[in-house]
Order: C-alpha cells, then sequence, then structure tokens
C-alpha cells in the first residue's frame, strides 16, 4: 500500500514541478511587456521635452529677430541725423550711439544664428526620435501579440497537468498533499527522494540508524528531519561498500595495502 503511495507521490512530483515553473512562467511573461513598454514612455516623455524645448527655441528666434529689426531701425534713425549736426561735440555722441547700434545688430545675427543651428539640429533629433517611437510603438504590438499566443500555449499545458494532478491525488492524504506540495515548491521541484546508504539524497545528510530502519520498513510517509522532503528506502546494488559513486568512482579506483606495502612501513 505505502509503495502506491510512493509511486502516485514521483508521479505527482513530475506533474507539480512542471506545474510551478508554467505558472512561475507566465507571471514572468507580463515582466518583459512591462520593460518595453516603460521604455517607450520614458522616450516619449523625453520627446515631448525636446518639442516643448525646440518650441521655446522659436519663440527666442522671433523676439531676437523683432529685437534686431528694433536695433536696425534705430541705428539708420541715428545716419539720418548725421546730416543734421552742427558741432564736433554732436558729432562725436551720434557717432557713438550708431556704433553702439551696429554692434548690437552684429552681436544679435550672431545670436539668431546660433540659436537657428540649435533649432535645426533638435528638430532633426526629433525627427530620429518620432522614427523610433514609432518603431517601438510596431514593436510593442507585436510583442503583446506574442505574448498573447505564447501565454494561451502555456495556460492550455497548465490546464493539461492541473487535469493530471486531479487524476493522482483523491486517494492521497490531504495533510501531506499539502506539505509535499509546499516542498516541491521550496525545493527546486524535488518532494520526494530515495535514502541511499544512510544519507537522504535529497540534502545529503546521514540520517539516524534508527531513522533510516523506519524509512526502510515503509510503514508510513516518513519526512527528512533536515531537508523536510518525503523519503523512500531504495537499494544500492552496485557496491557493497557505504560510499557513493561520487565519492568513490569505481572500485579500481580504491587504494589497499598490500602485505609489501605494511612490510615497507615496519
Amino acid at each position: 500500500m505505502i509503495h502506491g503511495v510512493y509511486d502516485k507521490l514521483r508521479s505527482l512530483q513530475d506533474i507539480l514541478s512542471k506545474k510551478f515553473e508554467i505558472e512561475k512562467e507566465i507571471l514572468e511573461i507580463p515582466k518583459v511587456l512591462t520593460t518595453k513598454t516603460e521604455l517607450l514612455n520614458r522616450l516619449k516623455k523625453l520627446f515631448n521635452e525636446k518639442k516643448n524645448s525646440l518650441e521655446e527655441l522659436k519663440e527666442r528666434i522671433t523676439k531676437l529677430r523683432g529685437k534686431l529689426i528694433e536695433a536696425e531701425t534705430k541705428r539708420e534713425a541715428y545716419e539720418k541725423q548725421m546730416d543734421q549736426i552742427k558741432t564736433q561735440r554732436e558729432y562725436e555722441a551720434l557717432d557713438k550711439e550708431i556704433k553702439d547700434a551696429t554692434e548690437k545688430e552684429q552681436n544679435l545675427r550672431k545670436e539668431i544664428i546660433r540659436t537657428e543651428k540649435d533649432y535645426e539640429e533638435l528638430e532633426s533629433t526629433l525627427e530620429r526620435d518620432k522614427a523610433l517611437i514609432s518603431q517601438q510603438e510596431e514593436d510593442l504590438l507585436q510583442e503583446e501579440e506574442k505574448i498573447k499566443s505564447e501565454k494561451a500555449e502555456k495556460e492550455a499545458y497548465l490546464n493539461q497537468l492541473t487535469k493530471e494532478e486531479k487524476e493522482i491525488i483523491p486517494d492521497l492524504d490531504e495533510d501531506i498533499l499539502f506539505k509535499f506540495e509546499r516542498i516541491i515548491r521550496s525545493k527546486s521541484g524535488l518532494g520526494i527522494v530515495p535514502v541511499r546508504r544512510s544519507v537522504c539524497s535529497g540534502c545529503h545528510m546521514i540520517l539516524p540508524a534508527q531513522f533510516e530502519n523506519e524509512v526502510r520498513s515503509g510503514e508510513e510517509i516518513l519526512f527528512c528531519p533536515y531537508c523536510s522532503r518525503i523519503l523512500f528506502y531504495s537499494e544500492d546494488e552496485d557496491s557493497v561498500f557505504a560510499f557513493g559513486e561520487e565519492e568513490v568512482g569505481s572500485l579500481a579506483d580504491l587504494d589497499f595495502f598490500s602485505e609489501d606495502d605494511i612490510d615497507e612501513e615496519e
């Protein structure tokens, strides 16, 4: 009877391991979409900020051109007054006003050229960003379709696993089943493991001799006192020695003392 329970638990372990992995994958799927959506939103935010900066440059150019017209008008007015001056002092004063107005014109023209260049560069950048955003939006739509398809496939597989699970669990003790599911979730998909040569193959801890005998008797479901996994006894037919294969390899790898070796040491 107990061996039949072990068989069911091993079958259930395979199902639950796959089921929990699929559930985890389904939860992870939206994260990819979320990351791409956040990236797209950042691009759009930067685009809007640059667009606002472009508008500010446009307004600045308009104001600079207005100031340039004022400076040109003032210079021309001063130049017309040159025909009306009568003294050297008036001439020097007016000449200074003309020079100041001319210098202001030149500075304004230089600033307009710089600002227009910044405007053109930013406008070009916005065109590239707009194309990039458009491409990102298209990629996001394709990713959404891909995710929907992938999620549907995983959910169909999950439903199949759940169906297989329901076929196994009716005859299993609810308390054991509850613990078993928790163990599989927390122990990398391993909830039932064999005891080999007094060692739990789940956590590789040596078990007390009396406890090992209880596991060997197979009279009840027992949990490893160290890792909480369900244990069942497994006979090791490969070697009469109490060593794991990973520790000694094969019998040929073991070193034995010969009589000559003993004589030499003496």
